[in-house]
């Protein structure tokens, strides 16, 4: 009966779980609880040891790059007896120093059971921080390519916006943006030629204008004259004259104006000149080392608040609705131009123009403003003539207009051909182009303001392909270190579960060879 009951407890398995296993080696005293001191002698010896091993490939392998262990110890006295070092003399020793050195080592590892004391705490140690530390490093190298792919994206679709929107700018302006200020001067010598096209395209409200005085007429029984739309009337009747022959009347023997003068010496493609920034080294400067990411929300770059500098109450460029073109006009009244105040400042002598006499109707702002107020009167006098017909149906049929000359006798498409051609005169005054155009005639120096916030937004582009590229070189760096990471994590875990099968043999051996399995997460690693 004691047999069959020993047998029994021989058939069971001895289960230790990896963190308990120091202790209950201690516990069961098959190892010395002062065991650290001998193993640290134990360390000396193999350092002093493998100097000068012989140049055996598996010796070689054993000794790089890991920790030297008993078990390794054995294998290398294994090896040793195949070599030189490996001949005994007459009476069984050996002869070699270095294999008594080796023995010796093995000798001490066994002396108080040390070996199975330091197998243990490696286990131990490899399975609750060496192995997590690595794999949390690896976690961190995909979560951080992660990061990059994202932020590239987000930087690469900045940077295409940024360009987009630099293109559209320049679309705007009628220029291919390669060299601004050259570009923008030629269109400023151009806008005589512009200005006389415009000029021409006014003949067309002829019937719109005598439509407008008939009407007036009509109502009040009295002629309008000069006050009715006198700037329009004028240019449709003369073209784009001097301001001196709209005040006097007569053309000038002489016209004396000083020439625009853009300087655009030295002026490079700001597609090449953006390009020539550092970012590395503006980076530096302000964070103190680019190659930390800093992933907060610098990116998220609002586009719609990137708008060129017009001068004037200009919200921004997108809607042109918003530009108040009458605002280099002092004393405004409700309609936004006092007609009063168009007074010449420099008066010149009989026959010469100069200085404000000199300029054209439609490059002086002030009589500029005249004609576009005098189309606004106009549209708006249309567009109501336009519903109160909606609402009348046929409004000739109405006793108050049978007497009405013929000129008041159009139909409703006539008047709508009317406001279409008066509305796209207007527009063709009040485009982006011809507002910032119009700035630079007024203002030399503001092309420079203009260039200045177009090359802003090439820079703002440029810094987001900068942090695009860099985004990419830090997943690389991310890729190469988790790929050096990688084969250490799995070589520490085959090295670990190795142990592992050898400290369970030795501990078997120690109970007539019963099953030992080491328990705990070093299974799962």
């Amino acid at each position: 009966m004691a047999t069959n009951s020993q047998q029994s407890v021989q058939e069971l398995p001895i289960d230790i779980h990896y963190n308990k296993l120091l202790d209950w080696l201690i516990n069961r005293r098959h190892c010395d609880q002062q065991w650290q001191k001998t193993a640290a002698q134990i360390r000396e010896k193999i350092n002093t040891a493998i100097q000068d091993m012989p140049p055996v490939t598996e010796i070689t392998q054993l000794l790089q790059g890991s920790y030297i262990n008993y078990f390794h110890c054995q294998q290398i006295v294994e090896l040793l007896k195949d070599t030189d070092f490996g001949k005994k003399n007459m009476i069984g020793q050996y002869s070699s120093q270095k294999m008594k050195d080796w023995m010796e080592i093995i000798k001490m590892y066994e002396t108080d059971g040390v070996y199975l004391a330091e197998t243990a705490q490696m286990i131990a140690r490899n399975v609750n921080y060496e192995i997590p530390a690595m794999k949390k490093q690896i976690s961190k190298c995909q979560q951080l390519q992660k990061e990059c792919d994202r932020k590239e994206a987000d930087y690469a679709s900045k940077s295409t916006d940024l360009k987009k929107k630099y293109d559209s700018k320049c679309k705007e302006l009628g220029i291919q943006g390669k060299k601004i200020k050259s570009e923008l001067a030629a269109l400023v010598e151009d806008l005589p030629k512009t200005f006389d096209k415009i000029c021409d395209s006014t003949s067309g409200l002829t019937l719109a204008t005598d439509f407008y005085k008939d009407f007036v007429q009509f109502l009040t029984n009295e002629d309008p004259g000069e006050n009715n739309l006198p700037m329009l009337k004028h240019i449709i009747k003369n073209g784009n004259t001097t301001t001196y022959e709209w005040r006097t009347g007569t053309k000038p023997e002489k016209i004396d104006c000083t020439k625009l003068f853009i300087d655009t010496t030295d002026e490079q493609d700001p597609l090449t000149d953006s390009a020539d920034i550092d970012w590395g080294a503006v980076g530096e400067a302000a964070d103190g080392n680019i190659a930390d990411i800093d992933f907060v929300d610098d990116i998220n770059l609002d586009l719609s608040e990137i708008t060129l500098e017009t001068g004037g109450n200009v919200e921004g460029t997108e809607n042109q609705d918003a530009i108040d073109f009458s605002v280099v006009e002092p004393d405004k009244d409700s309609n936004g131009i006092d007609y009063s105040d168009l007074v010449i400042v420099e008066h010149a002598e009989d026959g010469v123009a100069k200085g404000e006499d000199a300029i054209s109707l439609l490059d002086n702002p002030k009589t500029r403003a005249m004609f576009l107020d005098d189309l606004l009167e106009l549209e708006a006098f249309l567009v109501q003539r336009l519903e109160e017909m909606k609402e009348e149906g046929n409004f000739l049929s109405s006793s108050q207009f049978q007497s009405a000359p013929s000129s008041l006798q159009v139909t409703r498409e006539a008047v709508e051909g009317m406001l279409i051609k008066v509305k796209d005169i207007y527009s063709q005054l009040t485009t982006v182009k011809m507002h910032h155009l119009m700035l630079i005639r007024n203002s030399p120096r503001y092309v420079d303001r203009l260039r200045d916030d177009l090359k802003q937004i090439l820079t703002l582009a440029d810094k987001m392909t900068f942090h695009e590229k860099e985004m990419v070189v830090k997943r690389e760096e991310a890729i190469q270190e988790q790929t050096e990471i990688q084969p250490k994590l799995d070589m520490i875990i085959k090295k670990t579960k190795e142990v592992q099968r050898q400290m369970e043999t030795e501990i078997s051996k120690k109970y007539k060879d019963r099953n030992v399995n080491i328990m705990g997460e070093i299974n799962t690693v």
